[in-house]
């Protein structure tokens, strides 16, 4: 596929995603399709409707999309004819599946050791995403994310910055949020004069609509790990920053 903005060629293949049924599924894409660029993002224009081949389940879905490495955000043509495609067998009983989510951040097992300056941590199992289809939703993905990375005690508080929550923890200070439009300059500052109280305190961000240029710069400055969540529930790194943290638990 060609990014629309710069024309750069990439291979793309659509995550895996898990329906309550327990199969593992992939968006179909549009073969000779033309994929588009996103420069405003709604949570209406952000799904598409399908059907899963195993148990026949009709439900919202994320549209395929990558981040090209001109900064683009491109969304890939889906073919609406068919089923969704099965990317494996189910792994969980119907039983299993049909409990709802909590609001709560779930534990993950094993529990990981801390976070905080050091090498990697090698032996940290995968992250296994969640589709974000609402707010409440992104700020699951962003609090189970900080502590598959280590940050365990996490409080989620109410932001005063637009549709924005806070997670609140001894060793990290993160913001989630769900505006409709990238984040700006004063988002990332104001963030980051929230880990002045103490001398140990990384901070992150993530958003569902990117971040300003200006933003990504001064997240990079200020050592502000900057992510944006996609629709599949990954979140990808935007900056320096956001790099260090994954690869060793740090902004620095």
């Amino acid at each position: 596929m060609r990014c629309p903005a710069c024309r750069r060629e990439h291979r793309y293949e659509p995550p895996s995603l898990p329906c309550p049924c327990g199969a593992q599924l992939r968006v179909p894409l549009l073969r000779g399709g033309v994929p588009v660029q996103v420069r405003f993002r709604s949570w209406e224009d952000s799904w598409v409707s399908m059907r899963c081949p195993h148990c026949g389940r009709n439900d919202q879905w994320p549209q395929p999309e990558f981040t090209c490495d001109c900064g683009a955000t491109v969304r890939m043509p889906v073919d609406r004819a068919p089923k969704l495609q099965s990317a494996g067998p189910r792994t969980t009983r119907p039983a299993e599946a049909a409990r709802p989510y909590t609001t709560a951040v779930p534990p993950l097992a094993p529990p990981e050791p801390a976070a905080g300056p050091g090498p990697a941590r090698a032996l940290r199992p995968p992250f296994r995403p969640r589709p974000v289809r609402t707010p409440q939703d992104a700020v699951l993905t962003a609090a189970r994310y900080l502590q598959w990375l280590g940050f365990e005690d996490l409080e989620l508080t109410s932001g005063q910055e637009r549709d924005s929550t806070t997670l609140l923890g001894g060793r990290m200070v993160a913001r989630v949020d769900t505006w409709s439009e990238p984040a700006d300059v004063k988002a990332v500052e104001c963030l980051w004069l929230e880990t002045l109280h103490g001398e140990q305190v990384a901070a992150a961000m993530f958003t569902v609509s990117g971040y300003s240029r200006q933003a990504t710069v001064r997240g990079e400055q200020l050592l502000v790990a900057l992510f944006t969540l996609d629709a599949a529930g990954i979140p990808q790194p935007s900056n320096g920053a956001a790099e260090a943290l994954m690869e060793t638990g740090w902004t620095s």
